[in-house]
């Protein structure tokens, strides 16, 4: 099974992204991880519902391009999983020969209603707000430690 994460831009905090970095290299012991920098294609002066508009037509077009298997929506209306779920919700995606799993993650006003619409799962990281680069890095340390304690790993603990 093959992760694959599109970011809305690149990560402005140099700290995020050197953290983002290290946790793709620690996934990848586990499962290939492929992230693409979508670059923006909204103005400055856009207004917010332009800006989302844009944002989940070029998600959306990641995802039809990349044949994804399952999408998976990072948005706080989803559901939330422990890391223990997180391991089990994995290992059945590779039971159910899952070839790629696609995570979205909106850019910094969230998600546009049609991208939850098209996902086939919704989750939530958190009842918490984070920034969406902050968000990027989340995912990653939760998908690893799903992968260590898939793997019996003493991470999780």
């Amino acid at each position: 099974m093959k992760l694959n994460i599109p970011f809305l831009g690149k990560t402005k905090e140099k700290y995020l992204d050197q953290a983002i970095q290290d946790y793709t290299g620690r996934l990848q012991r586990y499962l290939p991880v492929e992230s693409k920098i979508l670059k923006s294609r909204h103005g400055k002066n856009d207004a917010n519902q332009v800006i989302m508009d844009k944002e989940a037509k070029q998600l959306l077009a990641h995802v039809a391009a990349l044949s994804a298997s399952l999408t998976v929506a990072l948005d706080p209306t989803g559901t939330e999983q422990t890391s223990e779920e997180i391991a089990y919700t994995l290992e059945a995606w590779e039971n159910r020969g899952i070839q790629t799993v696609c995570f979205l993650i909106g850019g910094h006003l969230g998600l546009n209603q049609q991208v939850r619409q098209q996902a086939d799962q919704i989750w939530s990281l958190s009842q918490l707000t984070f920034t969406h680069e902050m968000t990027r890095f989340i995912l990653l340390e939760q998908l690893y430690r799903a992968c260590s304690i898939k793997a019996g790993h003493n991470y999780h603990i």
